[in-house]
């Protein structure tokens, strides 16, 4: 029987946060400092003897000089703050009227209740019934200043998994400022790990690095307004010796879309500080008396079978209990996109004879992308006019819906509907609708400047331009798009109170209620993320938007490694994954129309190509990819990954999709570069049943052989891929 999800023992003031195998351990000292105990495997819940090892340091100040053992320099807490006797890196900095940032945060009160609470105005995980989870929320205060912080966390009973946020009130007298926020900060034992950040840049996003833990401080962040291409609000800390398989991993998700800091600091004691949340110069929040500030939610994932067990975790909460709406479970349609078949170089005649091709193969959704509306012929005019071009497209977006769907296909379309272009009718109407500072000059990146969403007339005027759209025509699907990061981050709206150090935050907020509001009005619409491919690949989006498109870059072979490193936190469901032309427009590699659809079977499928353009050879490929991936969309919507060659050594990648009863299970192998007289590849299996035979092809093998001895694979040459199917007997 598993113990209670959240349990306190009195004696001790002690909190124990107990996940399936999994426990959490806080408590608080006898001066009422909330000290973080243990993180790991499960243990009891009970009194745990001495809190805390104390020790006189050397160069490490006692607050209490009564008591020279006593340091916040040498303890390992759970809410560090600055300026007190902690050099390290704090979780919580607020300006007071004097420009000093000390706070000394002792315990108040908790509250334990059933259920999880949401967080009005951000994306959060949630749960569907008080029994999935129990919250504590510790109240901790500086007596001097009046300011409280309350830290939340929610234990899932199913996932070895916490959701962590903080709360910063100004109970005091004077307005104060709020400079940094950590949802989550956890002071880990020893420092024999490693840090794995998922970094890159635009057409190789999230590319797997590890590196060893080292003294001093660590880390990835983005101050480019979003979460970016080059860095992800996604750290992973390994034990020593972990790998994807073994090993104790413990995985920092923030839930958010904007700026932010992910690091590990290494004292001289060994202690690993890992912290994720928000930090100046993107923040400095202005609290006046009575106000509070909310940090967006941090997900805490314990793993003892190393990166893959991470990852399952990651993914089933983040499917099942982050995404929202009727496509959260749903497999989803195999669709084509215009843009790399037409480019703005279209008319409705064009898109139907690409449609009626991608029919005759089994493709269910037709998405037009840039260039339908305004005066768009490129990418220097016409974003911000949501208006249907009819000299393009006669008769609008009705009759070219109508088209598609007479064809017994949905119809999908591009926005992008934080950007203007200064070469449009809504910037000539209103110049200071933009991200700008009065006196300089305005930067533009493909020729686009950022609507200023933290004012709620732009807001506003966002939401009726895509409502309007929506309801004129039969639109299944949006394809969400922003293709530039945020500079002169400052507001027209100062005057109305928004200050420039919030207006990265209230950037993020807005598009927040933004998006709300049209998936909530638009629930039968399937939302896609993107971001110059996946440059917002976040959980803040998949909150809003079930899948986001992975990346730009299309090639089969870049795609290994950016999908491998995108599945160490994300889900398959949420990776647009589309097969293209060749050879490919990105990297100009030519590669198998099989090995294409192979790799693009591991996420949300589709084709971004013209389908009139095949030879007939890869026509009937595709054809029989379609027929391959019908039988198996299920499996890939809901089963679990498990990864079985990693691609970064450039000799081939493999993985594996289980479904959860493990009847079901999907093998690929991807051969990138293939060597004279080779050994005979073998590659062992995992979560199978290892009673029980599965039949692959003609022959029927045990579980057990599969995961102890594996799956023989035949020789193959650059480039090529090989599928197996298992069905257990």
């Amino acid at each position: 029987m598993l113990p209670d999800m959240i349990a306190f023992d009195s004696a001790s003031r002690t909190f124990f946060l107990n996940g399936p195998a999994s426990s959490y351990v806080l408590g608080v000292d006898g001066h009422g400092h909330l000290l973080h105990l243990h993180w790991g495997a499960g243990i009891r819940p009970g009194a745990l003897g001495q809190i805390a090892r104390l020790l006189d340091r050397p160069f490490s100040p006692n607050p209490y000089p009564a008591d020279r053992t006593y340091s916040l320099d040498t303890l390992p807490q759970e809410c560090p703050t600055g300026g007190l006797t902690d050099f390290r890196s704090p979780a919580v900095l607020v300006e007071h009227p004097d420009g000093t940032h000390v706070l000394d945060l002792v315990y108040l009160a908790h509250v334990i209740v059933a259920g999880k609470p949401g967080l009005p105005g951000l994306p959060a995980t949630y749960v569907e019934g008080s029994g999935e989870a129990d919250t504590l929320t510790i109240t901790l205060i500086d007596q001097p200043s009046g300011v409280r912080v309350e830290l939340s966390y929610s234990q899932f009973r199913d996932h070895d998994a916490i959701a962590r946020s903080l709360r910063i009130i100004n109970a005091g007298d004077a307005v104060r400022f709020v400079t940094r926020a950590c949802s989550a900060s956890c002071d880990l034992p020893t420092a024999d790990r490693r840090l794995m950040t998922l970094s890159g840049g635009w057409a190789r996003e999230r590319q797997v690095e590890i590196a060893p833990l080292r003294p001093g401080l660590q880390g990835v962040q983005s101050r480019r307004g979003t979460s970016s291409h080059q860095q992800n609000p996604f750290i992973a800390v390994l034990d020593a010796g972990a790998d994807e398989v073994h090993g104790e991993v413990r995985g920092l998700a923030l839930i958010y879309s904007g700026c932010f800091i992910a690091q590990v600091e290494v004292d001289q004691y060994a202690t690993a500080r890992t912290q994720i949340g928000m930090d100046a110069p993107a923040l400095r929040w202005r609290l006046a008396p009575g106000e509070a500030f909310q940090a967006p939610e941090a997900v805490l994932v314990w793993s003892s079978e190393g990166l893959g067990g991470m990852s399952r975790t990651c993914h089933r909460l983040f499917r099942t209990r982050l995404a929202r709406g009727q496509f959260r479970d749903a497999p989803r349609p195999i669709l084509i996109n215009n843009w790399e078949a037409t480019y703005f170089d279209f008319n409705t005649d064009k898109l139907i004879a690409i449609a009626r091709k991608a029919k005759e193969i089994g493709v269910e959704m037709m998405v037009l992308d840039d260039g339908w509306f305004g005066a768009r012929e490129g990418d220097r005019a016409g974003l911000g006019d949501w208006v249907c071009n009819e000299q393009k497209l006669p008769g609008g977006l009705r009759r070219l819906a109508d088209g598609i769907e007479a064809l017994d296909m949905r119809f999908g379309l591009w926005f992008e509907p934080e950007m203007v272009n200064p070469d449009s009718d809504l910037y000539r109407a209103h110049p200071d609708w933009c991200l700008h500072i009065p006196g300089r000059g305005r930067s533009e990146a493909r020729n686009q400047l950022v609507l200023d969403l933290t004012r709620p007339e732009v807001r506003a005027y966002v939401y009726n331009a895509v409502a309007g759209v929506l309801r004129s025509a039969r639109i299944s699907y949006v394809k969400w798009d922003m293709n530039r990061h945020l500079t002169e981050v400052a507001s027209a709206g100062v005057a109305a109170g928004v200050a420039a150090g919030e207006v990265h935050h209230r950037f993020v907020l807005g598009l927040y209620d933004v998006l709300e509001r049209i998936t909530t009005e638009f629930p039968d619409v399937l939302f896609e993320s993107c971001s110059g491919g996946g440059g917002r690949f976040d959980g803040g989006m998949l909150y809003y938007m079930p899948q986001v498109w992975c990346s730009d870059n299309s090639d089969a072979i870049c795609r290994l490694s950016i999908q491998h490193g995108t599945s160490m936190a994300y889900p398959l469901s949420s990776m647009g994954a589309h097969v293209s032309a060749c050879p490919n427009h990105q990297v100009h590699r030519t590669t198998p129309m099989r090995t294409r659809g192979h790799v693009a079977f591991t996420g949300a499928f589709g084709f971004e190509l013209d389908l009139n353009k095949l030879s007939p050879e890869d026509l009937q490929v595709t054809r029989e990819l379609v027929v391959e991936y019908n039988r198996v969309r299920g499996l890939l919507a809901t089963g679990d990954l498990y990864r079985l060659r990693d691609p970064s050594d450039g000799q081939a990648a493999a993985w594996m999709v289980v479904s959860p009863d493990r009847r079901q299970a999907l093998v690929t192998y991807v051969r990138i570069q293939a060597v004279g007289n080779a050994p005979l590849p073998v590659v062992r299996l995992r979560g199978l049943d290892p009673a029980a035979g599965y039949r692959i092809g003609d022959e029927t093998i045990g579980g057990d052989v599969l995961m102890a001895v594996g799956l023989h694979l035949p020789l193959t040459h650059d480039f090529q891929s090989l599928t197996w199917h298992l069905d257990r007997v």
